[in-house]
């Protein structure tokens, strides 16, 4: 009588090579468990290695040739815009009065994200005048940060102004106080930007003619304060 014996294979780990796996053969239940989010790489030996996940809106950034990439953080880029804010002035205004004070409506507050941050501040305001000369200034808080130099009885003003409110032409004329400037508030606080003006006599108005007559002749304007953040 014939005995048979049954010999069950012995598959070593030399004998499992490439050529031998069959092309999409291994599927992810087949892969060593990870953590969620990793990225398989190389390392400088050629050997696979988990790129440790990274946090929310971070990026991959490679090392270069010969090292594992990792996530990071982009900084700010220098000259990014990183938020625009703007206030805007549709009614009218006018002051007799002959030292600065606010404009009403004309003032706006800017968070900066970063103390290296610069505020690009734009202004647009149309006046006039009746026997006046108008003067403006630039303020942040309560201090000037733009104007001439000093100059004997001359003002110091970030821009003086006269728009005519004599007959003819002009009648009917509105000046623009239109200016822009690079601050730097050094800061991550709230930063407030305004204008403010006085008179050396008579009477200045803000988005109107000194002469205002209820026709077609006469307009009404619109200001403006802009403020960009800048990124350093």
């Amino acid at each position: 009588m014939a005995i048979i014996k049954v010999i069950t294979p012995s598959v070593t780990d030399a004998n499992i090579t490439t050529a031998k796996v069959t092309d999409n053969a291994i599927t992810l239940a087949k892969l060593a468990s990870g953590t969620d989010g990793n990225i398989i790489s190389y390392d400088t030996s050629g050997n696979p290695v988990a790129v440790a996940t990274g946090n929310d809106g971070q990026v991959l950034t490679s090392a270069g040739a010969g090292a594992v990439p990792t996530f990071e953080t982009l900084p700010a880029g220098g000259g990014k815009v990183l938020q625009v804010v703007q206030v805007t002035k549709t009614d009218t205004f006018s002051s007799t009065a002959t030292s600065f004070g606010d404009i009403s409506g004309l003032s706006l507050a800017i968070t900066p994200s970063a103390t290296s941050s610069k505020i690009l501040i734009n202004i647009s305001v149309p006046f006039s005048c009746s026997t006046a000369r108008a003067h403006f200034n630039l303020v942040k808080g309560s201090t000037n940060i733009i104007q001439g130099d000093a100059s004997s009885s001359r003002i110091r003003t970030t821009y003086s102004g006269y728009a005519d409110s004599t007959a003819g032409a002009a009648y009917y004329a509105m000046g623009i106080f239109s200016y822009s400037y690079l601050d730097s508030p050094s800061t991550v606080s709230e930063t407030t930007y305004k204008i403010q003006t006085r008179v050396n006599s008579g009477t200045m108005y803000v988005n109107r003619s000194a002469v205002d007559n209820d026709n077609s002749e006469s307009g009404r304007a619109a200001s403006t304060i802009t403020l960009t953040e800048i990124g350093a």
